[in-house]
């Protein structure tokens, strides 16, 4: 009781200084020191790890509305309120659920993880199998995985990710398109009529180790309710690279060898001589949840109802299995320190006078570790229009181990302030980096996708991997340091050393960046070419 009431008093110190009131100085005024002390509250141990439709969804977003309320930011969720509404159900895989290859009863979690995306108390699985390589249908790539396979009412097999390139007019070259991530496999498998979809875990094909992909099954997975009718996989899970070999060893293969065999152009669906039983017991429950928006109106009459718009997620994994002794999944780095910089962002515009002549819009959305739930809801039910809206900057699992000479804009090239992009870092004298890990997909990984997805042009900002300081090399350590062993595990807590000045400057760079969009005479848009452009000019009405 003596540690919560010290949160409360905390939450009014953070938030309850004033700030002066200077348009010169509000960007140089951003705080390394207030954006640490957002990360420190919100990855705190009281809130129980940001679980979407828990107390600490409660304790998160009330804290977040609580600043955008102090910094004198318009309410601009429901109601005169902060928060929108994101209704949701959940789906959570409950015991005694089994899942059986032919004779051997498969382990939960430790050999697979699995939920039933028809949002039903029980499903009943009895059903053989087939191989689908990467499960991909892309025409404009001539490439199909299900081409004259019978999958009806059977388990697909396939690998995530893509057929691998350096041609990027094929799959993207290098780069990860939407047709290697996960939710894709989900969707092209309901759409081809399988019962069920299991994906083949290896680290190199998903860029994460098995306890990332166990860990999307922690509790209950949130979804937004079916309508009537509408198909949905009774099993859709993942399964470990050792269960996926006893799967292709039925046919005298390995998992590296069917891998190869996905990869290949001529590539077709191989029925596997198996057969997966069991049965997945559910607990579905309303799950209501909420994102929290703020508006600074626009000063130009003419403008002030279109905007630039900044998010990031404020939820994690709330809590699930201990690992080492401890169940509290924080969040830290995921996503506690994209939330401390748009609210230092927030507050720095709070203090702009005269304000720039589009609107800015603050969001912190919800249930982006559940499939960017939140981000994919605003899209759809905007307080801004796409077609209003200039831009989506998102910040989504920043690195707070001090400055950097670069840093990364996942997804900027892509859209027509590209100069102005460049121009913006050059007096902060950044050098811009490309996704140094384009083979993981990131862009299609966070909440900007959801909005690109409708038309805005959308990227993420990060911080770079040349630590000023730190020797070569150091940045991409840490990064696979991270990854590897603290991703979406209990470990990513906030840790007092951290230093927050390169979070600072990445901010102050963001900051600028959305002023000079605000104040642009014309919307922008993407390139020509572009996956999202003919989503922009159908917002325009084109």
């Amino acid at each position: 009781m003596r540690h919560f009431a010290f949160l409360v008093l905390f939450v009014c110190l953070s938030g309850c200084q004033k700030a002066p009131d200077s348009a010169s100085t509000a960007g140089d005024l951003i705080s390394a020191g207030r954006i640490a002390a957002h990360v420190r509250f919100l990855a705190d141990d009281a809130l129980e790890g940001r679980g979407v439709a828990t107390r600490g969804e409660t304790l998160a977003t009330l804290y977040i509305a609580s600043q955008f309320e102090q910094f004198g930011l318009e309410p601009a969720g429901d109601n005169g309120t902060y928060f929108q509404r994101v209704p949701l159900v959940g789906v959570e895989t409950l015991p005694p659920s089994t899942l059986a290859l032919n004779s051997r009863l498969l382990q939960s979690f430790a050999d697979y993880v699995a939920v039933n995306n028809r949002q039903q108390p029980v499903a009943e699985i009895n059903a053989p199998a087939v191989f689908v390589g990467h499960g991909i249908v892309a025409p404009e790539f001539q490439w199909n995985d299900y081409e004259g396979a019978d999958v009806k009412d059977k388990i697909v097999v396939l690998f995530t990710n893509e057929p691998p390139s350096t041609d990027p007019k094929f799959f993207g070259g290098p780069a990860l398109t939407y047709y290697g991530r996960w939710t894709y496999k989900y969707e092209e498998a309901t759409r081809q009529g399988a019962l069920g979809c299991l994906i083949v875990h290896t680290d190199k094909t998903a860029g994460y180790g098995w306890q990332v992909a166990r860990g999307l099954s922690n509790g209950p997975q949130p979804f937004f309710k079916l309508a009537e009718g509408e198909p949905a996989l009774a099993l859709a899970g993942w399964v470990t690279e050792d269960v996926g070999n006893q799967i292709f060893a039925s046919i005298g293969k390995s998992v590296g060898d069917l891998l190869a065999l996905a990869d290949s152009r001529g590539f077709h669906a191989v029925p596997l001589p198996v057969r997966f039983r069991g049965r997945l017991n559910s607990r579905i429950s309303v799950m209501d949840s909420r994102n929290v928006i703020a508006r600074l109106p626009g000063s130009d009459p003419k403008l002030q109802d279109e905007a630039v718009l900044y998010t990031a997620h404020w939820d994690h994994l709330g809590i699930g299995p201990a690992v080492n002794g401890d169940s509290i999944y924080n969040g830290a780095v995921d996503n506690a320190t994209g939330c401390g910089i748009l609210l230092e962002t927030a507050r720095a515009y709070s203090m702009l006078n005269p304000r720039p002549d589009r609107s800015i819009l603050f969001a912190a959305v919800t249930a982006e570790e559940g499939g960017l739930r939140g981000s994919e809801y605003y899209g759809r039910h905007p307080v801004v229009s796409a077609g209003k809206t200039a831009v989506d900057l998102n910040y989504d699992g920043l690195f707070p181990f001090g400055r950097t000479a670069d840093i990364t804009l996942v997804g900027y090239e892509r859209t027509t302030l590209r100069n102005l992009v460049e121009q913006t870092a050059k007096p902060l004298h950044f050098k811009i980096r490309h996704d140094p890990h384009p083979e993981q997909g990131h862009y299609y990984r966070s909440d900007h996708f959801s909005l690109a997805h409708v038309g805005i042009p959308a990227f993420s900002l990060g911080v770079g991997v040349e630590y000023i300081g730190k020797p070569p090399g150091w940045g991409e350590q840490a990064f696979e340091e991270y990854n590897t062993q603290h991703y979406h595990q209990p470990s990513d807590q906030f840790d007092p050393s951290w230093d927050f000045s390169g979070l600072a400057e990445l901010a102050r760079f963001g900051f600028r960046l959305g002023i000079k969009v605000a104040n642009l005479p014309q919307l922008p848009s993407w390139e020509p070419g572009e996956e999202f452009l003919a989503a922009r000019e159908k917002s325009w009405g084109h």
